[in-house]
């Protein structure tokens, strides 16, 4: 005989209202999904990468960035959110929304995800392809343990870049750029 376990739904709201209790989630799909603190390496990429993309939007008009923890809402039955590491979303679509209360309701236009030690390439893959559904239009994942960049435009569409080479915001943030080097600096 086997037995079925359902697991309960989360939603959206439920995900907001929780209590601080030292740890992230995000929201799969309704399933709530606990994750370890970012260690030291991984909020040193992230902070500058965001850094760097802060204050090229900013200078430029360009629209806003968003730091870790920033939740976006992917969809809906079950509720589906995600939290990049750094993310852009351009000032047409901050114009038209504002500041929301929650989270944001939409992907942002370009998500970068930073590989913590105790991340497994499994999940990061399927982090891409949710923001790549949602329509994020550009996904960039930082691998600290090999010192890649891999810059995803659509399932199909992948550049990996190392060291010698420079990221480029492309026709997402367009004119901003970063070499690998400073993403990976000491």
């Amino acid at each position: 005989m086997t037995t079925t376990t359902k697991q309960r739904i989360t939603t959206a709201e439920e995900l907001m209202d929780m209590p601080g209790d030292g740890h992230r989630y995000e929201l799969v799909r309704g399933e709530l999904r606990k994750m370890a603190p970012a260690g030291s390496e991984h909020g040193e990429v992230a902070s500058d990468i965001n850094a760097s993309l802060n204050l090229y939007v900013k200078a430029n008009g360009l629209g806003r960035t968003y730091a870790a923890e920033t939740g976006f809402f992917l969809g809906t039955d079950p509720d589906h959110v995600r939290a990049p590491d750094v993310a852009f979303v351009r000032r047409e679509r901050t114009e038209a929304i504002g500041r929301p209360d929650g989270y944001w309701p939409e992907a942002p236009d370009l998500a970068i995800e930073v590989i913590s030690p105790n991340d497994r390439y499994t999940e990061v893959d399927e982090k891409v392809a949710d923001w790549l559904a949602a329509g994020t239009r550009m996904v960039v994942v930082v691998n600290p343990r090999n010192k890649t960049v891999k810059v995803h435009r659509s399932p199909t569409d992948v550049a990996t870049l190392t060291i010698a080479d420079i990221l480029d915001g492309s026709d997402v943030v367009p004119g901003w750029q970063m070499p690998i080097t400073d993403i990976f600096a000491n």
